[in-house]
């Protein structure tokens, strides 16, 4: 089964991720927060994560970055979905070692496609 990990503090959405992730097969783990993240993504390495941007402590560039450059997990797609819609977060993020940028409220659709887009290519 395909492991996601889900980065985000907002109970609410993780919520809605795990509920539109389970019905199409996904298996989930979740972190609350970026730190928590990381080390999540380096003890199971999951086939892809979904990150939010805004956290407390470390927030989901930072997370990103070590994600994208650490030697056991740079292989691992990280796809940020974030309230922070600027052309500059995305570029930033995707400077990061993000595949991908998504902006919530997320669609469903746009979701489940993304991540099998990065699952064929990864």
């Amino acid at each position: 089964m395909t492991k996601i990990l889900i980065v985000d503090d907002s109970p609410t959405e993780m919520f809605r991720f795990k509920e539109i992730l389970a019905k199409h097969g996904f298996e989930v783990i979740e972190a609350t927060n970026g730190a928590d993240g990381i080390t999540l993504a380096q003890a199971e390495l999951p086939d892809l994560v979904l990150m939010d941007v805004v956290m407390p402590g470390v927030n989901g560039f930072q997370a990103t970055r070590q994600i994208a450059r650490g030697a056991a997990t740079k292989h691992i797609p990280i796809v940020i979905v974030s309230t922070k819609d600027q052309e500059t977060d995305r570029v930033w993020g995707k400077r990061q070692g993000a595949c991908d940028y998504l902006t919530k409220p997320i669609d469903e659709n746009q979701l489940i496609n993304t991540i099998k887009q990065h699952l064929q290519a990864g």
